[in-house]
């Protein structure tokens, strides 16, 4: 299993704040290109983000939906993009401060030919991107934190 993690100087209301509007997610997440749609209730499990991933126009359109959620603890994901395969991502939030949150980022793919690629080989790949990822994160909850209306 692939994980990072990032103290995010925000406080964790803000990093959820970003995590539960599924409409940022192509703000933060490496690869995903554009938002189509979000399901009302989002992020209750069960409920999709449905993305494009990829540079125009190789796009690959697909979904992400919620397996678990405990607002402003874990956001538990199935993360699709066929034909890779799937992974499932977990991202947990902990307080460390009033003003600072320890992010942290697990993912495994679970199906499709991805699966047999080494572990090694799967870590070199997502790590990289994950750190990104957060890095993203960051600076958007670090900006819903500073702005008076979110």
């Amino acid at each position: 299993m692939a994980e990072v993690s990032l103290d995010v100087e925000a406080p964790i209301d803000a990093v959820w704040t970003v995590l539960a509007d599924g409409w940022s997610y192509a703000g933060w997440v490496v690869g995903a290109s554009h938002i189509r749609d979000v399901d009302t209730g989002w992020p209750s499990p069960g409920t999709r983000i449905h993305h494009s991933v990829g540079p125009w126009p190789l796009v690959i359109q697909d979904t992400t939906e919620v397996v678990r959620c405990e607002p402003s603890r874990l956001l538990e994901l199935d993360a699709r993009l066929w034909p890779a395969g799937a992974a499932r991502i977990t991202i947990t939030l902990h307080a460390r401060s009033a003003s600072l949150t320890e992010v942290r980022m697990a993912e495994q793919v679970v199906r499709g030919p991805s699966t047999v690629l080494p572990k090694s080989l799967q870590d070199v790949m997502l790590i990289p991107r994950n750190r990104e990822s957060l890095r993203r994160l960051s600076a958007l909850a670090r900006g819903r934190a500073q702005t008076p209306f979110h």
